[in-house]
């Protein structure tokens, strides 16, 4: 009998050992074809456009190429549902913002948990927001803009890529910490918000720099303000929200990759290595500023914490809010 047990031992630690040598002959020969990368936002917005520079850049340097899978919708939780059932192998990476831990507060249900079913990769960047006005509203200043919002509680529009979605509850926590009270219209994506701010129907924003930046420079929109703790080099002579009149105000926009949990350890520090190489290349670099991001890099472990103190943060906010959808 005892023979018999050491023998099964033997043979489940050799299983054991020839499997971290495959995971390890896996990691070397990886990727062998193309990747996937599902971005839950649409097209040409704040946070396809930094991912689509990473992705194009990655892409030459694996000599596969990663193509960029666009699935918009629900505060991005579709995309992010998509990229949790897919197989724990390599060839789906999911870019992550925001909203990736905001709708954990936010949606009742969700089909995936963003804390337990994905494998933090790396940080790949950073960015602030801006509060943008129509210019037919008669502010010129965070300040002028919260004592209209006081004097005309619920009738000041304010208009996002959707419920859940890194402006809404960007606007979600203006509100909340100034005391004002704006009617939220969510549109499904940057595009037709964008759109409609410039046509006036809608009055506020809070998008990207990216997404509204030839905009502002055309006159056609105003800025009042950056929503990260500091200015943007982008626009140095724009203040802060904290700055502008509002103390502690900090809702910086990050970036960062994960993939599916279960993915083999030596192929997320694959993906780590070479990710967090081409964000240090001086074209990813330049390409991140024009519009108005920082390239990051980080360790998987270091994003994984990140991902759990925004997810605190946020969670308390929308709670306190008390915004929910169904």
């Amino acid at each position: 009998m005892q023979t018999t047990l050491l023998r099964i031992g033997g043979l489940l630690a050799a299983a054991a050992a020839l499997n971290v040598v495959a995971q390890g002959a896996g990691a070397q020969s990886y990727p062998t074809r193309p990747i996937r990368m599902i971005i839950p936002y649409s097209p040409g917005g704040s946070v396809d456009v930094p991912g689509r520079i990473v992705a194009r850049k990655l892409s030459d340097v694996f000599g596969h190429q990663v193509i960029v899978d666009p699935r918009p919708g629900a505060g991005s939780t579709i995309g992010t549902e998509a990229a949790a059932r897919a197989p724990a192998d390599g060839y789906t990476l999911l870019l992550t913002a925001p909203a990736f831990v905001i709708t954990a507060g936010l949606y009742k249900k969700l089909a995936y948990n963003p804390l337990t079913d994905f494998a933090a990769v790396t940080r790949v960047g950073d960015g602030p927001c801006l509060i943008v006005v129509h210019p037919s509203l008669p502010v010129k200043s965070v300040k002028q803009l919260i004592a209209l919002a006081k004097a005309q509680p619920g009738q000041i529009n304010f208009g996002t890529p959707g419920n859940g979605t890194s402006p809404h509850l960007f606007g979600m926590l203006f509100m909340s910490m100034t005391k004002t009270d704006m009617t939220h219209i969510p549109y499904r994506g940057s595009g037709p918000v964008t759109t409609e701010l410039i046509s006036g129907q809608v009055s506020v924003g809070f998008p990207g720099i990216a997404t509204v930046l030839p905009h502002v420079k055309a006159g056609r929109l105003r800025v009042l303000a950056v929503t990260s703790a500091n200015r943007s080099p982008q626009m140095p002579d724009v203040p802060s929200v904290a700055e502008a009149g509002v103390p502690g105000y900090d809702a910086a926009l990050w970036l960062g990759i994960v993939v599916p949990q279960g993915t083999p350890k030596p192929i997320i520090d694959t993906l780590n290595l070479e990710i967090n190489k081409v964000l240090q290349s001086p074209d990813v670099k330049s390409g991140y500023a024009s519009i108005g991001f920082d390239a990051a890099g980080s360790t998987p472990d270091a994003f994984d914490a990140f991902i759990k103190s925004e997810y605190s943060k946020w969670v308390k906010i929308v709670r306190e809010s008390g915004a929910q959808v169904n």
